[in-house]
């Protein structure tokens, strides 16, 4: 495995955007990253009653399976569960789930009370396409991305009450996920292609998706690391047939499978499957750099999250169905592992505000169908 440090930066604490209105930061400290057998909670323990492998003092709840009722709620749970968030609600909180199905996608939501319960579920979006991943905005909406050919974003409302608006300026292409910067008021967006281009999106009005904005691509060259700009896409939104969006700028810096997409205090860390690589852009500088390459713990990188404490957790697309942590000290390992699913992938990693409780689904179960989805969730120590 080639070896890079994962994390470079020093950074210290905040909140999530979904939570009060700021973004996850943590502590990080550069060094390389090694491989290890144990995260810092220890060894994962044998399979629990839902083939989840723990490490002690965690436990596992099934939440939701694809095509039954949501316990206790008459919603549907929806089929091919993907990226998810999770968002304050009074005392409790709502996971958002996406559905990557086509015809159909769309996102259901999970609303929780103060102590776990499963208070409603109901949907948010609905007669879309494949909606894979997306990401929190500051101001508690949710961006679901079309995962297809000329796909948008749909900018979407956790509790249901304003109906869901496609934001054209965004761009018309392969999204798969958005992380946003408060700091710097833009959108920072992945496109899932072999030769795909990392965006970013400066609204005219932030906080306010509607009233337009720039949608540019990023400009690095060749290499592993080094100087980015930013150049303006010239139509963000070509029709089909059209040239698409990573074709129109020729010197356009391109990524074998944008994935998930993470930001805390100046960085946006991002996953490209295809080589299974994870890269840092600096947006402090306007530096990138691969931060891991090859082979070794992680596997089919895909969606990622973060924590207060700086911890980060990537969620793998097959491999060995984990979710891995990768710590401040470049502490690579994994803390869950699904057993029996070998078909599926792991995807929609959030956690309550809290902390103490992690979302995600695997999207195709047991059943490898995109109708055998389930969603879970782990409660335990995590740091936070």
């Amino acid at each position: 495995m080639r070896r890079r440090s994962f994390l470079r930066a020093a950074v210290i604490g905040g909140g999530v955007a979904a939570f009060s209105g700021g973004l996850w930061t943590g502590a990080a400290v550069g060094g390389p990253i090694r491989r290890v057998a144990d995260s810092p909670y220890g060894p994962l323990l044998p399979a629990d009653d839902n083939g989840i492998e723990l490490p002690e003092g965690f436990t596992s709840r099934l939440v939701a399976q694809s095509g039954e009722k949501v316990e206790g709620t008459s919603y549907t749970w929806h089929d091919a569960p993907d990226g998810g968030a999770c968002f304050v609600d009074g005392d409790g909180w709502i996971y958002v789930s996406n559905s990557e199905i086509e015809p159909g996608g769309g996102v259901g939501a999970v609303r929780f009370d103060s102590g776990g319960g499963i208070a409603d579920a109901y949907r948010i979006l609905d007669d879309t396409r494949r909606n894979c991943a997306g990401g929190a905005t500051p101001w508690n909406t949710w961006l679901s991305c079309e995962e297809v050919g000329y796909g948008y974003v749909f900018e979407t409302d956790p509790w249901g009450a304003k109906d869901a608006v496609r934001r054209d300026a965004m761009g018309s292409f392969n999204h798969e996920a958005a992380a946003c910067d408060p700091v710097r008021k833009v959108i920072y967006l992945t496109e899932d292609e072999p030769d795909g281009c990392f965006y970013r999106f400066r609204p005219d009005n932030w906080g306010d998706l509607g009233a337009g904005g720039l949608l540019e691509v990023l400009v690095a060259g060749d290499g592993t690391s080094g100087k980015a700009t930013w150049a303006e896409v010239p139509t963000p939104t070509p029709d089909d047939g059209d040239t698409p969006t990573r074709e129109q700028v020729a010197d356009a810096k391109h990524f074998d499978g944008g994935e998930g997409c993470y930001y805390a205090a100046d960085k946006c860390w991002f996953t490209a499957k295809g080589e299974n690589q994870v890269w840092q852009f600096n947006a402090a500088d306007d530096t990138f750099e691969l931060a891991y390459d090859g082979d070794g713990e992680l596997g089919g990188v895909d969606n990622v999250t973060g924590t207060s404490f700086g911890d980060l957790y990537v969620a793998e697309d097959g491999d060995n169905m984990e979710i891995c942590i990768i710590t401040p000290d470049d502490v690579v390992a994994p803390v869950v592992r699904v057993n029996g699913q070998d078909e599926s992938e792991l995807c929609g990693p959030a956690f309550n505000p809290a902390g103490d409780r992690l979302y995600f689904s695997s999207q195709r179960g047991t059943s490898g169908s995109s109708s055998g989805g389930i969603t879970y969730e782990i409660t335990g120590p995590f740091r936070h």
